[in-house]
């Protein structure tokens, strides 16, 4: 803990977005951003396949992209 010269706390706590090892289908993005965003998976999920069959695949374009971007969790 620190404070600053007012004696507020000023510690931040950063989440690191990663793929999800435990809450995974595929390979653990949708998993991964749940738990960033503090939301539950499974509503990404609908988004996700509400975005690709709407959006003329780019749900699924998104999904690769993060699949292939974002670090697996330690």
């Amino acid at each position: 803990m620190t404070n600053d010269i007012y004696g507020t706390d000023t510690t931040t706590t950063t989440k690191k977005l990663r793929r999800s090892k435990s809450d995974r289908m595929v390979a653990g993005v949708c998993g991964g951003w749940a738990a960033t965003l503090g939301v539950d998976a499974a509503v990404l999920r609908i988004i996700l396949v509400a975005a690709t069959l709407l959006g003329f695949g780019t749900g699924a374009l998104i999904y690769l992209i993060c699949w292939l971007v974002m670090p697996d969790e330690n």
